[in-house]
C-alpha cells in the first residue's frame, strides 16, 4: 500500500497505539477527547482496511490480536519520533505555548496550586493549564498527563523528577481534644489515644518516630496506633482532627497550626513517618524532549514552593 493510501489511516493507527496502552475504550476516548463510540467505529474501520481483526474484546478487557500488536510495535516508535520532532520545532518560538495537562492530590491542589496558577497564567498568556485533582495514583502516560505533583520519598526511576521542596508529616490535634484527653509527651503515649490517618493502598497500623536532631539512620521507635478514622484526602483528615476525632498525621501543607483556635502540633521534638513522603516532586514520564511550557511551569512552582510550607 502506497504512503498516500496509508495517510488517511494514520490517526486511526495512533488511536490503536493509545488503546494498546490503556486497554480500555473508555480511557482511550477520554485521553484523546473523543466519544467511546467514535473509538469503536474507528477501530472497526482500521480492521476493515487491514483485513484482519486487531482487537479482541471481552466484557472486562481489551486485548490486541497478534496482528494488532505487530502494527503497534512498528508504529509506536514512529509516533514518538514525530511527537518529539513537532515539540522541538514548536519550542523554537521564544514564547511558551500550548496546553499542560497537570494532575495533583485534591487537598494540595485546592490549598496550594489553585492560589498560584493565576499568576503563572498571567506570566505565560499563551499557555493553558488543564488541572485534574485526584487522590489516586494516576498512570500519566496512559491517561495523557504532562505532569503530576506528588509527595514521595522515592520517585519512579522511569520518570523525570524535579524536586520542588521538602515536605514533612506532622502530628496535630485540636485544643479541645488535648484538653479532654491530655497531651502526649512521648510516642508511647499514643497507644492510649484515638488516631486519624490516611486511607491508602496499604494499612498503616503503626507510626514510626525518630527524635529530632538524630541521624535519619537511627533506629526508629515503632508505635501501634488505634485508628478511629481514615480518609483518602488530607483536607477531610484535617477537618476530622479539628472536630476532635483524635490525633492526626497530616502532610505539612495541610497541617496549618498558626491560626488562632486551630490545630496544635503534637510531639514537635520527634520526626514521624507514616503515609506521606518527605519531598514534593513534579513528575513526568521520561522523554527525550520536555515541552517548554512544562519546563516553565516546573520552574514557576519551584520558585513558589522554595521555602516549603
Amino acid at each position: 500500500m502506497a504512503t498516500d493510501q496509508i495517510a488517511p489511516l494514520v490517526a486511526d493507527i495512533y488511536l490503536l497505539t493509545a488503546l494498546a496502552e490503556t486497554r480500555s475504550f473508555t480511557q482511550t476516548a477520554r485521553r484523546l477527547g473523543v466519544s467511546k463510540a467514535s473509538v469503536s467505529t474507528r477501530i472497526n474501520a482500521l480492521e476493515k482496511a487491514v483485513g484482519l481483526p486487531l482487537v479482541r474484546r471481552t466484557t472486562r478487557h481489551v486485548m490486541l490480536t497478534e496482528a494488532g500488536q505487530n502494527l503497534v510495535e512498528n508504529a509506536a516508535p514512529a509516533f514518538e519520533r514525530i511527537g518529539a520532532g513537532f515539540l522541538a520545532v514548536k519550542d523554537l518560538s521564544d514564547v511558551p505555548r500550548g496546553t499542560v495537562r497537570l494532575t495533583a492530590p485534591v487537598a494540595f491542589g485546592r490549598q496550594h496550586l489553585a492560589p498560584v496558577l493565576p499568576d503563572f497564567l498571567r506570566q505565560y498568556p499563551e499557555v493553558r493549564v488543564d488541572l485534574e485533582l485526584v487522590d489516586r495514583l494516576v498512570n500519566l502516560a496512559h491517561e495523557g498527563f504532562d505532569l503530576a505533583i506528588r509527595h514521595t520519598d522515592h520517585p519512579p526511576e522511569t520518570y523525570i523528577a524535579w524536586e520542588l521542596c521538602g515536605s514533612r508529616s506532622v502530628l496535630v490535634a485540636s485544643p479541645e481534644y488535648l484538653r479532654v484527653h491530655g497531651t502526649p509527651q512521648h510516642p508511647r503515649d499514643l497507644s492510649h489515644h484515638a488516631c486519624v490517618t490516611y486511607l491508602g493502598n496499604r494499612s498503616y497500623e503503626t507510626w514510626s518516630f525518630v527524635r529530632e536532631g538524630r541521624r535519619s539512620s537511627a533506629a526508629p521507635i515503632v508505635i501501634p496506633i488505634q485508628t478511629r478514622f481514615r480518609a483518602n484526602n488530607s483536607e477531610v483528615l484535617r477537618q476530622a482532627v479539628l472536630g476532635g476525632a483524635g490525633i492526626g498525621l497530616l502532610p505539612d501543607f495541610s497541617a496549618v497550626t498558626s491560626a488562632p483556635g486551630g490545630l496544635v502540633e503534637v510531639l514537635p521534638g520527634w520526626r514521624v513517618h507514616g503515609f506521606f513522603g518527605g519531598k514534593l516532586y513534579a513528575l513526568r514520564p521520561w522523554s527525550a524532549h520536555v515541552p517548554q511550557s512544562v519546563k516553565c511551569l516546573v520552574e514557576f512552582l519551584r520558585d513558589k514552593y522554595a521555602q516549603g510550607f
